[in-house]
């Protein structure tokens, strides 16, 4: 492992200064995925800051009926809130989807959106990768694509995000509360955080390198029956081939899509409001051919076209059987 230097803090704004004051430097909490990379040399930075002792480990009611996450609640806990399984039910099920019992321990609510593509091209030094190392190249472009991303993608990157919380969040409309070393605080909507690949697909996040997550914060509940569904290649512990977060009403006797987001196709949580738009009277396959608009499939990865309907009219069937 490369050499780099370590330091706990005490707050949130004492862990921004640090991070800022080190070139290279970066935050720590569970680090069940930035110590794997460091491992692979993928990651390597000089100096890490340790942020498990700032708190930021508290779900709290808000004052609009909603709750607010601390950056460091971990996975299993926020799963196992009451709250969060009475009101945000596509929530627990995606973080129980997305790991095992002993990595849901460690992982926080920050840590799952920060999270770095599992694309192997990115985990292997010898393949280029502009994602790790700008203007080096795309291997995977003419490579073996299975998990790759068909939509949102460039000329320059086409991997995926793998986090099944972003996804679940994603339907839920978050917001995402940071601050820097300045002491400047933000809050992002999450269908902003994660940025396009673009010419800079090494940026995974428009946060600034001082920026630390402090909380996730949710609206009031939707109501309606939650699913959360996930195809992937073996039943335990896979990123997803295809993954879907559903929030569905009864309205005029049919069931509706109230909220709909996909993971595992893009490189990021991928959420099209104008396929939530197109009302009572529309089918599954209708409103996968709006969330595929654009979308630019390779020769391994185009059994996401047919699946994604197919995905989509079983998560119904799914939530018809609790809102007959």
């Amino acid at each position: 492992m490369t050499p780099f230097t370590y330091q706990r803090v005490s707050s949130a704004r004492e862990a921004a200064a640090a991070v800022a004051a080190v070139p290279g430097a970066r935050f720590i909490a569970g680090g069940t995925n930035l110590l794997d990379l460091m491992k692979l040399h993928v990651e390597t930075p000089t100096h890490l800051v340790d942020v498990n002792r700032i708190g930021l480990d508290a779900i709290a009611a808000t004052p609009d009926g909603g709750l607010r996450i601390g950056a460091l609640v971990r996975n299993t806990d926020l799963a196992a809130d009451a709250r969060v399984r009475r009101g945000y039910a596509v929530l627990s099920r995606a973080l129980v989807a997305g790991a095992s019992g002993q990595l849901r321990n460690k992982a926080t609510t920050a840590g799952n959106l920060l999270q770095r593509t599992r694309c192997p091209y990115f985990s292997d030094l010898a393949m280029p990768c502009n994602k790790r190392t700008p203007g080096s190249g795309c291997a995977a472009m003419g490579g073996e694509t299975r998990h790759h991303a068909i939509l949102g993608t460039s000329a320059h990157c086409i991997a995926t995000h793998p986090s099944d919380m972003a996804v679940a969040l994603r339907a839920l409309d978050a917001q995402i509360e940071t601050v820097d070393a300045s002491g400047r605080t933000r809050t992002i909507p999450i269908a902003q955080l994660h940025a396009p690949p673009g010419d800079t697909p090494h940026r995974d996040t428009i946060l600034a390198a001082d920026e630390l997550i402090t909380a996730v914060t949710l609206p009031a509940p939707l109501g309606g029956v939650h699913v959360y569904r996930k195809v992937r290649d073996r039943a335990s512990y896979a990123f997803a081939n295809v993954s879907i977060a559903l929030v569905a009403q009864r309205r005029g006797g049919r069931l509706v899509p109230q909220r709909l987001a996909f993971g595992g196709l893009a490189p990021a949580p991928w959420r099209v409001e104008a396929a939530e738009r197109l009302g009572e009277g529309a089918s599954a396959g209708a409103i996968a051919d709006a969330v595929l608009q654009g979308a630019r499939p390779t020769a391994h990865n185009a059994y996401k076209m047919a699946l994604v309907p197919r995905v989509l009219q079983a998560s119904l069937a799914q939530a018809a059987e609790v809102l007959p």
